[in-house]
């Protein structure tokens, strides 16, 4: 399964990283292939390329404000296949959102 995700947090430093690590981590566990892009204090890391994004079979958006690039997420969102959620339940229960991905 191949899985991209966003993290970004009103302040864009603690909750944005851990939730990237939790995801990464998770996901890892799992042997998926997944990349991670964060919208946090230095600005966005791991930018996820529209091809990458057409290519993954879900999207996770553990975000808590406006991200930039929403629209990259469009064709995903109309097929289903986007879950939104706050970075706190990607840190705290990666594998519950992890599961709730995979039932989109």
């Amino acid at each position: 399964m191949k899985i991209v995700a966003v993290t970004a947090c009103p302040t864009g430093i603690a909750h944005t990283y851990m939730a990237q690590e939790a995801l990464e981590k998770e996901c890892e566990k799992r042997g998926y292939d997944y990349q991670v892009e964060t919208q946090g204090g230095m600005g966005i890391e791991n930018e996820l390329e529209q091809e990458t994004v057409d290519e993954a079979d879900l999207v996770i958006l553990a975000i808590a404000v406006e991200i930039e690039g929403q629209d990259r997420f469009d064709d995903k969102r109309a097929q289903g296949k986007v879950l939104t959620i706050d970075p706190g339940e990607a840190i705290k229960h990666p594998s519950k959102v992890l599961d709730q991905a995979e039932a989109l």
